[in-house]
């Protein structure tokens, strides 16, 4: 994990994000105090697609849709 003020965080701020994208931890302080961390966007897989999951489900107990005990009050 690498420490930068905040002042050199800003002077050198795309070779920060350069390191951040290849999985370095960056913390950016204030008086030696961390403030933020620099971390990259996860992006998604994909665009979700209604349906894809048909099939994968291999077990559903019998008492799915059972309300649990001690919570009949929750129910309208």
């Amino acid at each position: 994990m690498q420490q930068f003020n905040i002042a050199e965080a800003k002077a050198h701020l795309s070779e920060l994000v350069q390191k951040a994208m290849m999985g370095e931890e960056i913390v950016i302080a204030r008086d030696n105090k961390p403030l933020a961390m620099l971390v990259p966007i996860r992006r998604t897989a994909g665009k979700r697609v209604p349906g894809s999951g048909k099939g994968q489900i291999l077990f559903m107990a019998d008492d799915f849709d059972a309300i649990p005990e001690g919570f009949e009050d929750y129910i309208r």
